[in-house]
């Protein structure tokens, strides 16, 4: 990325886990007169999502455009209760790409949306990994013991407006791919050009005079999609961690980087920066955990420290370089974020704020992570190494069915 998708004069918060994310989520969406957009992997009924799920309803039924859009793996189903609400409310929402009769067997149906975004009259905007889902609760696992370590920046400042601008354009694409399929061209073209929904990029202008310490810090947004921005998330980790003198700090849920990425890393440890990785140590899906075994042994080689993290569920997707560059969002760095799902990045170039990240993750780093021996990686048992290299086989076999380079 350049300097020039940089904007300054943002006012940003960072948001760690749900006891933080949703109070601030709820309070904007009560907060609303015009416009409400919400993207999300997982909205999941449970407590907190039936908190958001209240607060658009409201904003709904007091006249305020709600459009909630939701992964169709992620959120495999809407309640039939919560549809007959949303309807009611004139909440409009829609399943991206739900799976279907043959389910993951159709390649393309790996391209999820899985990028958690918000955006709120046009002038505050959230981003990051948090999921609408209780911070002590998992779909698969049901109730947790701890909390996800997680993270999502609310912003206020010019960003917002290029944060509307994604989540407008993908509405009217998925609008208009709709409507194709039940009207004629001439009249879903017709239905497309005079939605609604553009208004607010017409009418409202981002706040850009917000006041503190941070107002004036420079940020950018990076997206990931499989048009125009196949690899944008991905350079700019490679930039920054080549940019590097000091210190490369990294927490990643489900972490298997390709050669490119990983030798950056390796790289940036073998001039002396100090390079930490925080990566889950609690065994949650088996694929993302073992595949990413194999390509650990290379990075302790080169002298990058890796942590475990051990207190819960570690799914935040966040990093920071020589305490001045950092960013927060909703991309792994695995395949199926880099080459596969409609992800979003916000990097922010502002000391403060890096440092607020950097304080949170040495906290998760000395109080609740192990650090991994190379030795001990090593002598694991051989039934550890034969899952690693399984699931890593059928990660790349996987990959070569869609026609992906890694």
């Amino acid at each position: 990325m350049t300097a020039s998708m940089f904007s300054t004069g943002h006012e940003l918060r960072l948001l760690q886990c749900g006891r933080e994310f949703f109070p601030a989520l709820a309070h904007a969406i009560d907060a609303s007169t015009i416009e409400v957009r919400l993207e999300t992997y997982i909205f999941h009924f449970d407590t907190s999502g039936s908190e958001i799920a209240h607060a658009l309803c409201r904003a709904g039924q007091r006249g305020v455009r709600v459009y909630l859009l939701m992964d169709g793996v992620g959120s495999p189903e809407v309640p039939q209760e919560w549809q007959l609400r949303f309807n009611d409310a004139g909440v409009q929402w829609h399943r991206f790409s739900p799976l279907g009769h043959l389910g993951l067997l159709i390649p393309m149906r790996w391209r999820r949306l899985h990028r958690k975004l918000c955006v709120v009259d046009g002038q505050v905007a959230f981003c990051g990994g948090i999921n609408i889902l209780d911070d002590l609760l998992d779909p698969v696992f049901g109730s947790l013991e701890s909390p996800r370590f997680d993270f999502s920046v609310r912003v206020t400042g010019p960003l917002v407006a290029d944060v509307l601008r994604a989540m407008v354009q993908f509405w009217r694409r998925l609008l208009f791919t709709r409507q194709m399929k039940q009207l004629a061209f001439h009249s879903a073209r017709q239905a497309w050009e005079t939605e609604g929904d553009s208004l607010l990029l017409a009418s409202v202008e981002p706040d850009s005079s917000a006041g503190g310490a941070k107002a004036g810090a420079s940020a950018a947004l990076v997206l990931r999609d499989n048009v125009r921005n196949r690899a944008s998330i991905e350079r700019a980790y490679r930039k920054a961690i080549a940019m590097a003198r000091h210190e490369v700090v990294i927490a990643n849920a489900y972490f298997l980087p390709g050669g490119k990425l990983r030798r950056a890393l390796e790289f940036a440890a073998r001039r002396g920066v100090r390079v930490r990785l925080l990566i889950q140590g609690r065994y949650e899906y088996f694929m993302q955990y073992h595949a990413a075994r194999p390509v650990l042994h290379s990075l302790l080689e080169a002298g990058v420290e890796i942590y475990e993290y051990r207190a819960g569920f570690l799914h935040a997707k966040v990093a920071l370089v020589d305490g001045c560059w950092a960013t927060v969002g909703s991309s792994n760095l695995d395949p199926l974020s880099l080459l596969l799902a409609r992800e979003a990045n916000i990097v922010v170039e502002n000391a403060q704020f890096a440092n607020q990240l950097l304080d949170r993750l040495q906290a998760a780093i000395s109080e609740h992570s192990v650090p991994m021996n190379m030795d001990r990686h090593a002598a694991r048992p051989w039934t550890q190494h034969v899952m690693d290299w399984v699931a890593y086989g059928t990660m790349r076999l996987l990959l070569f069915l869609t026609g992906k380079r890694y």
